[in-house]
């Protein structure tokens, strides 16, 4: 029998439903865990850490919206992190997790064997946390690292700490896709961004939607994919001050890219089986005037766009169908 999944959003869990989700995972039934915005004691949540430890199935673990809500949980998850080995995919968005959290979690998080995907978003990170996640990003000829990085909605970080970003992204031999919207960048911050785009040859996904830029970076932007090679195949301005014939005209010069890729590309060919375990993770989108933590509307790229619309990403063997939106 194939690995299932279990989805619950936002309910009080009861220790029967607990023990239930415990013996699922001990007995490697379970590719995909989602218990965002659920309440249990934490009590409890130490016997989900404990089976996850022991679980040799599970790719994705969804404890968004404030599951982690305290230093203590957070150390039973990273025991759990480093006694499990099939983790593909970890969301954490809306954890109050802070510096002090991502300090627990490091060692477990950057040893991790198979962590391609992980969500930060809205965690109340700073400069300490931000530079534990450089070491996640690995430069060129060493160690495997992150390929799918989400670090929305973190204000506390400061320019000096995007700036280091930056830096290892430039030189990540691994990174394919980067969620950056809705932290406060700005011009400066979004032209270092841009020369790490420009120098990676990974990188294909950019979100910087309601970051503060202005026609300033977009012109950076324009002039980058115009001009120079690179991998970018996504770049979402949405709600900055940016004109919308700019970001037209960025939209269609990826989009070109992508069909040139297209044409010389070989055919993929994909067995049925590989197909059915393909996982697609789905971030929660940040969302600063609306529901804080409405999930994202993902939606095919159309050319007619005045935005390059962000796709799931395609990160193949590490991303989940049944996902819940």
């Amino acid at each position: 029998m194939l690995p299932a999944s279990i989805q619950i959003t936002g309910e009080l869990l009861s220790a029967a439903e607990v023990q239930d989700i415990c013996e699922s995972l001990k007995e490697d039934s379970v590719r995909l865990l989602s218990v965002r915005g659920c309440q249990l004691s934490d009590r409890d949540f130490g016997r989900v850490c404990l089976s996850v430890a022991e679980s040799s199935s599970l790719a994705q673990l969804n404890l968004n919206l404030g599951v982690v809500s305290g230093i203590s949980r957070t150390r039973h998850l990273a025991d759990a992190l480093k006694a499990n080995r099939s983790l593909q995919t970890l969301f954490l968005h809306g954890s109050p997790l802070l510096d002090a959290g991502l300090v627990t979690l490091n060692s477990a998080l950057s040893t991790h064997p198979a962590l391609v995907c992980l969500d930060l978003g809205d965690c109340m990170l700073g400069d300490e946390a931000l530079g534990l996640i450089c070491g996640m990003l690995p430069p060129d000829g060493a160690k495997s690292g992150l390929r799918e990085l989400t670090l929305s909605a973190n204000p506390g970080i400061s320019s000096k700490g995007w700036a280091r970003l930056a830096i290892a992204v430039a030189h990540s031999s691994q990174l394919r896709v980067l969620n950056l919207d809705y932290n406060p960048l700005g011009d400066q911050i979004a032209g270092m961004l841009a020369v790490s785009v420009a120098s990676s040859r990974t990188l294909e996904v950019l979100d910087l939607e309601g970051t503060g830029l202005t026609n300033q970076s977009a012109q950076v932007f324009l002039d980058m994919v115009e001009n120079y090679p690179t991998s970018l195949r996504v770049l979402v301005l949405a709600e900055n001050d940016i004109s919308p014939e700019l970001q037209q005209q960025i939209c269609d010069l990826l989009s070109e890219g992508e069909e040139d890729d297209d044409r010389e590309a070989p055919p993929l060919m994909q067995s049925p089986a590989s197909s059915s375990a393909a996982l697609l993770p789905i971030r929660d989108k940040y969302q600063p005037i609306r529901d804080k933590y409405q999930p994202p509307n993902w939606l095919p790229h159309s050319n007619s766009s005045p935005q390059m619309v962000l796709l799931t990403s395609g990160l193949g063997e590490s991303l989940l169908a049944e996902t819940e939106m």
